[in-house]
């Protein structure tokens, strides 16, 4: 994929983006933010496996994202199954001199357009730690409602804490 998004590009992971992604990821205050998936400390070898699993997927549900001709952060979507095969789970991160800057209001709405058209999905799910503000106004901003609030449903950082259902429907 290459998704022109005014300043910014949504494109493809490539081999060199392996050192950059390292040096983003490799953050405490981004990891408190993510789903148990994402590592902490972010490894090279955490790198090697993310590039190894993307690169030269036929369809790939994950991309990377560029500002200034560096890589920025990431966006993409898990998608459903069996009977939740037209609902993806959909995420982003940004690194954190990236942060405050408007980037991900601006990439979302065309990476999820896209999404919808390529994929048939109905349906995208995102879920928010509620210590995560920025992140909500975010999904907001770009047409998702807020559909529950889970109470206790993640337990992160040694603390229990509230998740924030956002959805878009197409």
């Amino acid at each position: 994929m290459y998704l022109n998004c005014g300043p910014y590009l949504v494109r493809d992971w490539r081999k060199d983006d392996h050192a950059p992604l390292v040096n983003l990821a490799n953050s405490r205050k981004l990891w408190r933010n993510m789903s148990h998936r994402f590592p902490h400390p972010y490894t090279p070898e955490d790198a090697t496996w993310w590039l190894t699993s993307l690169i030269g997927k036929e369809s790939p549900t994950h991309w990377a994202v560029e500002v200034d001709s560096c890589l920025a952060g990431a966006i993409g979507f898990d998608p459903g199954e069996g009977i939740y095969d037209k609902t993806g789970h959909f995420g982003y991160w940004l690194g954190e001199p990236w942060w405050n800057r408007g980037i991900m209001t601006a990439v979302v709405p065309l990476v999820v357009e896209d999404i919808f058209s390529r994929y048939g999905l109905v349906r995208l799910e995102a879920r928010v730690l509620r210590w995560n503000p920025a992140s909500m106004r975010v999904l907001e901003k770009c047409g998702f409602a807020k559909e529950a609030v889970l109470r206790n449903s993640a337990h992160k950082d040694g603390q229990l804490v509230d998740e924030v259902l956002y959805a878009l429907v197409r």
